[in-house]
């Protein structure tokens, strides 16, 4: 009884001061570590208001452990990457290795300079990227590709689910893995998952070598659950590659009828740039499995194949810098007379909302496409509070109705293009792992524009009027989303 009642008068300041030091030193370690400022508020702001979950939920998903990983494989002398790194160099004829300052358009070497800063992989010439649309024309191409392989096949995905379309993927590979091609598979553990029985078990009931990137099954794996790969590259033989915004899913065949129709865009790319969608798959692969891919069947010598100048840039937590968000705000300081975003979510950081309000205020036209509804409502709600300083200041926002569109494109002052798999929301500029292509041609700029006024053409503009004459719970449910930007 004296126990029991010593306990009774203890707990409760043990536990007091316990939940205090935790939340003290979850907030000291955000304030040591954290670099952007809203999203150290917004962490202090949820671990004052709820220490025991704030603070655990910090330590599970606020922590960047990736980029300790990745530091520490830097650290050794020569790091199987740099190996890659460096044989790509060697195999980069010099002919290909295209100047800044030699750009047709002035205005746009700055922005080529700061790209080839922050990534650290030179601007190439020679290259071919077409535009292709929907599971419709992607999928039949990309299939007829891995049939068609000798060597190689790297494929990384978010999501590859055991549907339609993804059997259809796993038969082609493992007949290529049948003919002696060598087949290597990533898909994110958590996109892995979107359907069950899950395509990663099919294959590798085949016999197809698959690495989950980051499982979530594994003992002490939750603290990685927020940190996932949304690369979408395939690349055959070294030399043909395919990236952009498609997952595989029956969800993209729009002619099929699907029950969640979903637009979306792909780039299908020849010439110099393939060593870069490569070089993406064979880091990604060493740090899922520990194995190097290197040698001609994955980086051969490759001939131009067009006129394209273009650089792959490489995003996540992982990178010294914070790439993408980088390139973002040199191509709007560097827009002269227009700029076109789509993206299927906009949570802009603050640096970005300046930036687009500047880029508008100094006579350049912004035109914002979004969707009308997307695939997740909360994020249409918390990204509506943001639109209202961008129409203040002469920004244009479009909606565009179903099918929902999934496109991530950037277009600027018609020569420079931004396509790949990064949306304009803190998780892909900040946590997820993200390839993204830079191309300065006026000719694929044309080819995307052409797909964005298209777009237009069956969008509903939204005006300050409209957006100021929505109902007071309306605006309540969207601030209320909004405080959760940083976590979303």
């Amino acid at each position: 009884m004296l126990l029991e009642a010593w306990f009774d008068l203890l707990w409760p300041p043990i536990l007091a001061i316990s939940t205090l030091l935790a939340a003290t030193a979850a907030s000291l370690h955000l304030i040591l570590s954290r670099r952007n400022t809203s999203s150290t508020i917004a962490w202090i702001g949820l671990i004052a208001l709820l220490p025991i979950f704030g603070a655990s939920s910090y330590v599970l998903f606020g922590i960047n452990r990736i980029r300790r990983k990745a530091n520490a494989m830097r650290a050794r002398s020569v790091s199987p990457s740099e190996q890659q790194a460096r044989e790509v160099a060697q195999r980069i004829a010099t002919e290909h290795i295209f100047p800044p300052e030699q750009l047709e358009h002035p205005e746009l070497c700055g922005l080529a300079t700061l790209a080839e800063r922050v990534t650290r992989a030179p601007l190439l010439s020679g290259n071919s990227i077409e535009l292709m649309r929907d599971g419709d024309d992607v999928y039949p191409a990309m299939l007829k590709a891995i049939r068609g392989a000798r060597r190689s096949i790297t494929l990384s995905v978010y999501i590859f689910n055991n549907d339609e379309a993804g059997r259809q993927f796993v038969e082609a590979l493992a007949d290529a893995l049948a003919r002696g091609v060598k087949v290597h598979i990533m898909v994110d553990s958590v996109g892995a998952h979107y359907a069950h029985p899950t395509a990663v078990k099919l294959m590798r009931a085949r016999g197809l070598h698959v690495a989950t990137f980051m499982p979530i099954l594994r003992p002490g794996s939750f603290a990685f659950l927020n940190l996932r790969t949304h690369r979408k590259i395939m690349v055959v033989d070294g030399e043909l590659g395919f990236t952009g915004g498609i997952n595989i899913r029956q969800e993209h065949v729009l002619l099929a009828s699907p029950k969640s129709p979903t637009h979306d865009t792909h780039f299908r790319v020849r010439g110099p740039l393939v060593h870069h969608l490569q070089l993406s798959n064979a880091e990604d692969w060493h740090f899922c499995t520990g194995e190097v891919l290197s040698g001609e069947e994955y980086f051969p010598h490759l001939k131009s194949a067009g006129e394209v100048r273009a650089r792959g840039i490489q995003d996540g937590p992982d990178e010294e810098y914070e790439n993408l968000l980088w390139i973002l705000q040199g191509a709007l300081a560097s827009a002269t007379t227009h700029v076109v975003i789509m993206t299927p979510y906009f949570l802009p950081d603050q640096s970005l909302l300046d930036a687009l309000q500047v880029t508008a205020m100094r006579g350049v036209k912004v035109d914002i496409i979004l969707p009308e509804r997307s695939n997740l409502v909360f994020i249409d709600h918390a990204s509506r509070p943001n639109w209202q300083p961008l129409l203040e200041h002469g920004c244009n926002i479009w909606l565009t109705p179903e099918p929902f569109d999934h496109s991530k494109l950037m277009v600027v002052d018609e020569h420079w293009s931004l396509l790949g798999s990064a949306n304009w929301d803190p998780r892909s500029l900040r946590l997820n792992f993200e390839f993204n292509v830079e191309a300065y041609d006026d000719d694929l700029a044309a080819a995307v524009l052409q797909l964005a006024h298209d777009k237009l053409a069956s969008a509903r503009q939204v005006t300050l009027e409209d957006y100021k004459q929505r109902g007071v719970l309306s605006r309540v449910r969207d601030g209320i989303w909004r405080l959760f930007t940083p976590y979303l």
